[in-house]
């Protein structure tokens, strides 16, 4: 249990770096937000929250349920929706706009790009301090 990371997994990463190939820029884990979201987009009000499949309780093949010690998993990730749920209703009542993002969607990569564009504005706002002087 102690090599399970809870930052810089490699959904997390893989979706850093197509954002990044897109050109948008971000924060990372920004205490001062409910939950300590993973990709904070300040400029455009944005939060991307890329979550395990099995310890977030995802339905899907890559969220089964462990044999051993089922009670005590289960109320784990029962006890991490819930506070899911409260995270993402506070960043959304604080104005933010939120993406969800599963491991297994992030696996696949079918469509990801398309998922980000959809959430994201059209065209990265240009950064004044790395703008063509004229």
């Amino acid at each position: 249990m102690s090599r399970i990371r809870s930052k810089d997994t490699k959904p997390e990463i893989t979706v850093r770096k197509l954002l990044h190939s897109m050109g948008y820029r971000f924060r990372l884990h920004r205490k001062d937000l409910p939950g300590r979201p993973d990709i904070v987009l300040p400029k455009y009000k944005k939060v991307i929250l890329v979550h395990g499949c099995f310890w977030h309780g995802h339905h899907c093949k890559l969220a089964s349920k462990p044999k051993s010690n089922a009670g005590y998993w289960s109320e784990k990730i029962l006890k991490n929706r819930e506070r899911d749920a409260r995270n993402l209703e506070a960043l959304r009542a604080a104005g933010w706009d939120v993406l969800e993002l599963w491991e297994c969607d992030v696996r696949k990569g079918e469509g990801l790009e398309t998922i980000l564009r959809n959430f994201l504005p059209k065209e990265p706002k240009e950064d004044l301090a790395f703008a063509p002087v004229a």
